[in-house]
């Protein structure tokens, strides 16, 4: 069993499941990026989930692409990433995952994209533009290295693809709560629960709800059904607003979703 999967299979025999929290690597600045990583896990977050800044965010909303529009105006550059990571996993024991675009992994090397993640002590990829189908490389380099490798799956999947995708997923299978970009929404679509129910169906032991998680009470929501909640633009939005200490109190606030899950 992967870090990742142990992670989240601890968390559910607690009678709870995992907190995810996003960040993207180089915002603020890279040190504070790390920084704002580390005071995730120390205020409750169970796994880490590091973007990589991309020219053609296809997923992200207007908060994420802002930030990771800055941060490669400030001169991010692919190896940061492996940086930050490195930097990471020297302070806190969370596992730390990817979030990447394919083409800048195609561009780098897929295996020394996975040999140098590796080395810096990361868990592996969420990739949203790859599917299983055109991810023979990342597969099997992610083999050869042992690192995590986890597929998005949408309501609007077919029972094939939701078997492809946990066939191939390892870590968890992250489940896009509704259709669209990123962004915090006043409710979680509740086509996130029947996404869950059909991967149950197609096989899946771990399963983490991802897109418009905001607040204590989604969390608790999603967790009543999911393995996992993953919150992302409502943390970079307190990091853009109120720097490191702001994030560390957000994270608090939405780990105390888990204790009531």
């Amino acid at each position: 069993m992967s870090s990742v999967e142990s992670t989240i299979r601890t968390r559910v025999d607690a009678g709870s499941g995992a907190l995810i929290g996003y960040l993207p690597v180089g915002f603020p600045s890279l040190g504070a990026s790390v920084d704002a990583a580390v005071a995730l896990v120390e205020n409750g977050v169970d796994i880490l989930e590091m973007g990589l800044p991309y020219s053609d965010p296809v997923m992200d909303g207007s908060v994420i692409q802002a930030a990771t529009q800055r941060a490669l105006a400030d001169g991010f550059r692919l190896r940061d990433g492996f940086a930050a990571v490195s930097a990471i996993t020297a302070q806190v024991k969370a596992p730390v995952l990817i979030m990447t675009y394919w083409n800048p992994v195609v561009q780098y090397g897929v295996d020394r994209f996975a040999d140098e993640l590796a080395a810096a002590g990361g868990a592996g990829l969420i990739t949203p533009d790859l599917i299983p189908d055109e991810g023979a490389d990342w597969i099997a380099a992610s083999e050869r290295t042992g690192l995590d490798r986890v597929f998005l799956a949408a309501p609007t999947s077919t029972p094939e693809r939701l078997r492809r995708v946990v066939d191939a997923s390892r870590g968890f299978v992250y489940a896009v709560s509704t259709m669209g970009i990123t962004g915090a929404r006043a409710d979680v679509d509740a086509a996130a629960r029947g996404l869950i129910e059909r991967l149950r169906e197609a096989g899946s032991t771990s399963a983490c709800v991802g897109v418009g998680i905001s607040t204590p009470e989604q969390v608790r929501e999603v967790l009543g059904y999911a393995d996992g909640a993953i919150v992302g633009s409502a943390l970079v939005k307190a990091l853009a607003d109120g720097g490191v200490d702001a994030v560390g109190a957000l994270a608090q606030q939405l780990a105390a979703g888990k204790s009531a899950a």
